[in-house]
């Protein structure tokens, strides 16, 4: 009996890392239209996040093909493009950026992984400034808390958190003020866009006066049950209802990637690594 137990389970595991491994291979794309006020003039936007250094195919065709088929008009980027875990490969990330920033605009915010290296320089070195520094040759824009405009409508702020935010069981709180304080004040006229990598502050992300943030970092909860979500955040929340999707409160939207890649935790359950679009729409009266 027990000998067919344990065969079973063997079984069955051997049979969810198969799964796990072709899933991680299988990219979402994802859309869904904002109306606002703010908007002028259509826009079509791609989000992408935590990639941690995987290949959709050699160098990235796959992904980037999705991306073509999209035709965006601006491509932002929310961080953990890389892995930083005492010593960063960034060859792959800014091979991508490089294709992209070629066809399309595209906008660089950080994540825990890209902050990492500029927090931790006994560590290394002077490695985030020369990422920074290619990102910039390359063409992208990069928001280390600063603010860039696209177009005649839409504004565009990276903020980087500090490392107590992404603590472990208990990482510390964020106020609209301290994203003033880090970021600057959010734009009242166009539609604002805020690259935010955690998705637990959307409350103050929204009072500091983004129309959309957009996160990722919890890579969809790693395995995604029905009707309960993701099961563990990389911080170790469990069943944590932010791991991913769409939410809104307030006429304020935020939107949470699955995450393109996986580190540490290289599993992927009913979690399809996933290419966010928006279609950025004037309101209709």
């Amino acid at each position: 009996m027990w000998f067919a137990a344990g065969a079973f389970c063997a079984v069955a595991g051997a049979g969810l890392l198969l799964r796990s491994e072709y899933e991680k291979e299988q990219l979402s794309v994802e859309r869904t239209v904002i109306n606002s006020h703010k908007i002028k003039k259509e826009c079509t936007l791609v989000f992408l996040s935590d990639l941690h250094n995987h290949e959709f195919g050699k160098e990235n065709k796959k992904l980037i093909r999705a991306v073509d088929q999209i035709g965006p008009d601006i491509v932002l980027v929310g961080g953990d493009m890389t892995v930083s875990k005492g010593s960063a490969d960034t060859r792959i990330p800014l091979e991508l950026i490089k294709t992209l920033s070629n066809r399309y605009p595209v906008y660089c915010g950080n994540g825990n992984h890209e902050n990492r290296m500029a927090w931790e320089p006994s560590v290394y070195g002077d490695q985030y400034k020369i990422y920074v520094d290619s990102l910039k040759n390359l063409g992208a824009r990069v928001l280390e808390s600063k603010m860039e405009f696209f177009g005649e409508d839409i504004a565009v702020t990276g903020v980087d958190l500090d490392p107590e935010s992404y603590e472990k069981f208990c990482p510390c709180k964020l106020t609209a003020h301290d994203i003033k304080e880090k970021a600057g004040k959010a734009s009242l006229s166009r539609f604002q866009i805020l690259l935010c990598h955690s998705p637990l502050y959307f409350h103050a992300c929204k009072d500091w006066g983004a129309d959309l943030t957009l996160s990722g970092h919890f890579h969809g909860g790693t395995i995604r049950l029905p009707y309960l979500g993701g099961v563990m955040t990389p911080q170790f929340q469990f069943f944590l209802p932010w791991c991913a999707g769409e939410f809104e409160e307030d006429g304020k939207r935020m939107i949470v990637s699955r995450g393109l890649g996986t580190h540490s935790i290289n599993i992927r359950l009913n979690n399809k690594p996933q290419v966010v679009v928006v279609d950025l729409k004037p309101a209709v009266n």
